[in-house]
């Protein structure tokens, strides 16, 4: 696993004004009991309280794995990344990566859904435990191909 990786600093800007850093960071984790209803409850808590934290993502999923990116403060993506861990939809969660951005990659997007159509790893591949061998780039770049494709509507 990528580690944690070290808190994001606060940077300054030139009269001193202090900015807060961005944080983003990416886990995997298995469904329980995965159906639309369960996707879109995920869906809509998701958006609700990343518009209120100023947290933005995507989550790339399907039946046997969820793949998601949050990005913004720091303190609001920890807090985030906290709930996902202690709901119980969420099995086997693994953080993958976390590192300070200068940038969001999903900027517009509360949560952006991916059908898994960015995927990068077949069900057998996953259930071999190819996540657990994958470096952190590898992750970023799923991101990266769901990012530059088409815009659904959120």
């Amino acid at each position: 696993m990528a580690g944690a990786g070290p808190r994001p600093r606060t940077a300054r800007l030139a009269g001193g004004e202090a900015i807060a850093t961005l944080t983003q960071l990416v886990y995997s984790s298995r469904p329980f009991g995965y159906d639309q209803s369960t996707l879109d409850g995920i869906l809509l808590g998701a958006r609700r309280c990343n518009r209120r934290d100023g947290i933005t993502g995507a989550l790339v999923c399907r039946h046997d794995l969820y793949l998601q990116m949050l990005e913004g403060p720091d303190d609001a993506v920890r807090a985030a990344y906290g709930r996902i861990r202690r709901d119980d939809r969420h099995v086997d969660v693994v953080l993958r990566t976390s590192a300070a951005v200068t940038d969001r990659m999903f900027a517009g997007w509360a949560m952006r859904h991916d059908p898994a159509r960015s995927w990068l790893w077949s069900p057998e591949a996953v259930a071999e435990g190819i996540l657990d061998r994958e470096e952190a780039g590898a992750f970023l770049r799923v991101f990266q191909t769901v990012a530059a494709s088409p815009r659904d509507e959120e």
